[in-house]
């Protein structure tokens, strides 16, 4: 146990009521309160900003409580130290004397150790006959027993809130690669938006980002990252809600059927207003004159063979759209690729075309570049139409693209097509108008 009276610092050094009072506290032991001296010490490293005191400082408690001769601090037990200056350097890896004496007075300001002076400022024990300690001066470690409980709270709040800006730290890492490859992919692939200055708007941000974060200036930032994060993924969404439905390829086997090498491939002449006429020739004479492609989608007159005369009809923007239930009359095969195999709708009609496209080895782009010259629901009904003829096309890809090119000049139109598959299938069907 502790002497109850106080003790003064030996020497010049003055007493003051702060010294004082932390003498008290330190003498304001509950009753059994025993703590392991390593696991304490480790609390107070992990403490060590809350207790302002220095790594420096920390050894030298380091070196007191390796003078303590059991493991376990005890109230009950007598707590002072008595090592002489030249054995506690040792133990402070060879620290220098006015720098141990700087240290040790570190830790006696923070209230972690208290001195207790002999009469002549020694460090040194009186023992009792039986070999116990009778009286000991030197350096107590009550203070440290004492607010064991304070420093073990301090030290659990500070891993925490560590463990908190690590994880506030690691989500705004992520959070700024998000950002950058959503905008970078945003620009390769042309959505609309004004995506300079979003980007301008998102360095704005991270110049903001201080050299040292904590808990209180971290969190604003981060807010701001992510509301930027989620506007810009509310951008691609709506791009992509107003593009066509893409189905995902990596999931969708790839089709395997016998092609005829010497297949050929079908154009139409165009169907405008008062062409009915031709519509009808073009019905009698099978409606597909074959003209073969390369697979780079090069016609006939570019091989240097000779294909029909085409008629000029309306321009791109201006191709006529079909009923569904025509569609789907001309072409039932495609409604084996619809959500649960059936097509109710356009929508159905252009997912289920996704899936054939990539089935028939048609690029994405050249499918992107017919949807944007027909418009989507033309060019996935031209997508039904391939897939219902496949056997006679060597090159899907070829085709739709000098389809859609044809269509860019006028000269396509989707009615001699469908009419055609219609006749295919049986009686002679009302003509398309």
């Amino acid at each position: 146990m502790e002497s109850d009276y106080v003790t003064t610092p030996f020497g010049r050094r003055p007493m003051s009521l702060a010294m004082l009072l932390k003498q008290r506290r330190g003498e304001a032991i509950a009753a059994g309160t025993t703590r392991n001296k390593w696991k304490l010490f480790r609390s107070v490293c992990e403490a060590r900003a809350g207790l302002d005191v220095t790594d420096r400082a920390l050894t030298v408690l380091d070196a007191l409580l390796t003078f303590y001769p059991e493991d376990e601090l005890s109230s009950e037990k007598p707590l002072v130290v008595f090592p002489s200056n030249a054995q506690l350097s040792l133990r402070a890896r060879g620290m220098a004397a006015a720098t141990l004496r700087r240290h040790l007075a570190a830790l006696v300001g923070a209230g972690l150790i208290s001195r207790k002076d002999s009469p002549n400022g020694k460090r040194y024990v009186r023992r009792s006959r039986e070999g116990g300690i009778d009286e000991a001066y030197g350096f107590s470690l009550a203070p440290l027993l004492a607010r064991a409980g304070d420093i073990e709270t301090m030290a659990a709040r500070i891993a925490a809130d560590r463990q908190m800006l690590r994880g506030l730290k690691e989500r705004l890492t992520i959070c700024r690669r998000d950002i950058a490859k959503l905008i970078s992919a945003a620009v390769e692939e042309a959505v609309p938006g004004d995506w300079e200055r979003v980007s301008s708007m998102f360095q704005a941000i991270l110049e903001r980002i201080p050299r040292v974060a904590n808990l209180e200036n971290l969190p604003p930032i981060l807010d701001e990252l992510e509301t930027t994060r989620e506007n810009i993924v509310k951008l691609l969404e709506l791009h992509e809600k107003m593009q066509m439905p893409s189905a995902s390829e990596s999931q969708i086997e790839r089709h395997i059927q016998n092609s005829n090498p010497e297949s050929i491939l079908e154009f139409e002449r165009g169907l405008g207003t008062g062409q009915a006429a031709t519509t009808e020739r073009l019905t009698e004479q099978n409606d597909w004159p074959g003209i073969k492609l390369d697979d780079d989608g090069r016609g006939a007159q570019e091989n240097g063979l000779e294909g029909p005369r085409f008629v000029k009809s309306a321009r791109a923007g201006e191709l006529k759209s079909f009923p569904l239930g025509v569609v789907l009359q001309a072409c039932p095969d495609i409604a084996d690729y619809g959500p649960d195999g059936s097509v109710r709708s356009w929508r159905d009609l252009m997912t289920a075309a996704v899936v054939v496209r990539s089935m028939l080895g048609v690029s994405p782009s050249a499918y992107e570049d017919a949807c944007s010259v027909m418009g989507s629901e033309n060019s996935a009904a031209v997508i039904a139409c391939i897939l219902q003829r496949g056997g006679c096309i060597h090159s899907a890809g070829g085709y739709l693209r000098d389809l859609t090119r044809r269509a860019e000049r006028g000269e396509f139109a989707l009615g001699p097509m469908l009419m055609a598959l219609l006749r295919a299938k049986g009686p002679p069907v009302a003509k398309l108008s």
